[in-house]
């Protein structure tokens, strides 16, 4: 098989490449490296089943080649993390619906089964847990950036299964929960990868909020299995929208113990207010908390690591290599 990840520089694109090759498919990556990096697929470019491409997803004829080629895309392209969606928030919803649009157009001219990545953003403020995939959204006022992140992936959602309903493109969106693991950044605010960065270093370990608020972590590895193994179902997926995480829950304050604990660390954990970390009026989903009934009824899916393991690697990816003398 022939796979397109758009943004496949990127920390879940690079690991979704590296299974598709290792199971011996062709890929190639579309990413504008502007918060994916090369490094990430480096290791990747002496395959003759390996190829990338750095340009962006809004260059029609680019996408359209490569569409072309392919025989299945993954659209992982879009702006990603907290800091960078407050910061540059036309940039986020430019980049979100737009590039979407694209790929989809593409896509829909040779019936080209995309799947979309979407995001738990996208319940918004809603307290109806578990998240379940057919559950109202319900998000918060305007000019309020941090919804504009969450209503352009549910434009994405809304605009691939239009395709898929009006055009016939066979189109599947997965709703990624908090996918951690090797290669994440925390440069655009990811939780993880920042408190294991600030633990090793010896820094403070900053918790926003009370740090009572909670959330499900899941390995980059078991995701990306999800996200194969949704498109070995065929025509059963397509037109649907499957959530995809973890059900161990735990605060934020609980996180930066564990990490401060398994990392061996010194540093101290303070809080941050929201109002000193992004601006006057930011507002946060206390819990997001996933109901993985439906994937896993379909293809028998369950994630395999735990927390413990999840921070163990992240850990050893970020831990300084010793020098031997």
């Amino acid at each position: 098989m022939r796979f397109l990840i758009t943004g496949g520089a990127g920390f879940i694109g690079s690991h979704l490449a590296e299974a598709l090759l290792a199971s011996g498919d062709r890929v190639h990556v579309l990413d504008d490296l502007s918060t994916g990096s090369i490094d990430n697929v480096r290791h990747l470019t002496d395959s003759p089943h390996f190829a990338y491409t750095i340009d962006t997803c809004a260059n029609p004829s680019v996408v359209a080649e490569l569409v072309d080629d392919a025989d299945i895309v993954y659209h992982l392209a879009a702006a990603v993390g907290v800091e960078l969606i407050m910061k540059s928030p036309v940039r986020t919803i430019e980049t979100n619906v737009h590039c979407t649009e694209v790929v989809l157009a593409a896509a829909s001219r040779e019936s080209k089964p995309v799947v979309i990545a979407s995001t738990s953003e996208v319940f918004g403020k809603s307290t109806a847990l578990p998240f379940r995939e057919d559950g109202d959204i319900v998000l918060g006022n305007t000019t309020t950036g941090r919804w504009a992140y969450a209503c352009s992936k549910a434009i994405d959602e809304f605009l691939a299964i239009a395709y898929w309903k009006e055009r016939k493109l066979p189109t599947v969106v997965v709703r990624l929960f908090n996918t951690v693991g090797p290669r994440q950044t925390g440069r655009y605010g990811m939780v993880v990868p920042t408190f294991v960065q600030q633990a090793l270093s010896g820094r403070p370990i900053t918790v926003f909020g009370d740090g009572t608020q909670t959330r499900c972590f899941c390995h980059v590895d078991d995701v990306v299995r999800a996200m194969i193994d949704l498109m070995l179902l065929g025509r059963a997926a397509y037109g649907e929208v499957f959530n995809i995480g973890s059900q161990e829950e735990i605060s934020m304050m609980a996180l930066a113990s564990r990490v401060h604990t398994m990392a061996a660390s010194a540093s101290e954990i303070q809080t941050i207010p929201y109002a000193e970390a992004y601006g006057a009026g930011f507002e946060d989903m206390p819990r997001r908390y996933p109901d993985l009934s439906k994937i896993r009824g379909a293809v028998g899916w369950s994630p395999t690591h735990s927390l413990d393991e999840i921070l163990a690697d992240v850990i050893a990816f970020h831990q300084p290599p010793i020098t031997v003398l």
